[in-house]
């Protein structure tokens, strides 16, 4: 299930421009994604929102998680809140069971994302699905700011199933992309997943493969390694990124150049990501982040003290944590 406004007021997120190959982007920056904790026994790689890399406009965060990096089975987010930005939640393997103090509540299973708007204010839970705990476990979670005027919306969920999103494939087959959002090789994405214009390009290359993509121009851009390794190609450098590298792209060029070593071992998988940048300061205390530090401690008051948009979160408690306090005592 999920809430949606009645108008979608966000950006086109394929802007009208003239989309060209000529300038692959420089690299920025290489950030290594070290193993920090996150939610309850989570144990997750994050490369956006730490201090090499705080933030990146209109990124927040970027996490990967897996049950490989440690913590038990059924380690998760229980309730919790967020105000003021956009979380997109995508599932490679296994599954999360999710609700909301709105009623709203689903499953994602490998393959599924969520785009979740927080807006004025909202309280869920993310679980891993009770029939999969004890198997892999593996996601993403990027958090995205949301423009000032739209930083107290109301808050609403579009989940996107793996059968809907678009796939593409180039270089002889060598190069294969499923489009979530935004476009690649001629084939578009759904629209209005989020309000904060973002492309999301999951690629999987073969030893040898290569591709040079248009990307829209100034937005920030970066490509996080998820297997294998990638050779990232600009002007007149050429650098090799390892799995777990984060490269930010400088805002120069058309492009992003990325292939993988004929001689590599094996396939590579990764995210490139580019958005919109917001002119706005970044002010965030945990999950509430606001252009002030006014808006960001009326934030905290708001949901201690369930108004102007936590009305719902007052003793409200999912199903899902009460099922983890459950297997927790057995």
């Amino acid at each position: 299930m999920m809430t949606t406004s009645s108008t979608f007021q966000g950006l086109p997120v394929i802007p009208d421009e003239l989309y060209t190959a000529d300038s692959p982007r420089k690299i920025a920056q290489v950030v290594h994604a070290p193993e920090v904790n996150e939610g309850v026994g989570m144990r997750v790689r994050r490369s956006i929102g730490i201090g090499r890399l705080p933030n990146l406009t209109p990124f927040l965060m970027l996490d990967h998680f897996s049950s490989e990096f440690g913590g038990p089975d059924d380690a998760g987010a229980p309730d919790h809140p967020h105000r003021g930005q956009e979380t997109i939640t995508y599932i490679l393997q296994g599954g999360v069971d999710h609700e909301d103090f709105a009623g709203n509540r689903g499953t994602l299973d490998a393959g599924d994302l969520q785009f979740m708007t927080a807006g004025r204010g909202i309280m869920h839970s993310e679980m891993p699905r009770e029939d999969l705990i004890g198997k892999p476990m593996v996601g993403m979670q990027l958090w995205v700011d949301l423009p000032k005027e739209l930083k107290y919306c109301e808050p609403r969920y579009r989940d996107l199933k793996a059968a809907e999103v678009p796939q593409a494939t180039a270089d002889e087959g060598r190069v294969h992309v499923k489009v979530i959002s935004g476009q690649a090789f001629g084939v578009q994405s759904l629209r209005d997943l989020s309000y904060t214009p973002v492309w999301y390009l999951d690629f999987s290359v073969k030893p040898g493969g290569k591709f040079q993509i248009p990307l829209p121009r100034k937005w920030n851009a970066f490509c996080y390694v998820l297997e294998g390794s990638v050779i990232i190609t600009g002007g007149d450098e050429e650098r090799h990124c390892p799995r777990f590298s984060n490269i930010v792209f400088q805002k120069d060029g058309d492009s992003v150049s990325i292939a993988v070593a004929t001689d590599a071992e094996k396939d590579a998988r990764f995210i490139v990501v580019a958005g919109m940048p917001l002119d706005q300061p970044v002010v965030q205390y945990g999950p509430f982040v606001a252009t002030s530090r006014e808006e960001v401690m009326q934030a905290v008051v708001d949901f201690q003290t369930g108004q102007n948009g936590f009305e719902r979160a007052v003793n409200w408690v999912s199903e899902n944590s009460t099922r983890s306090r459950r297997n927790s005592r057995a």
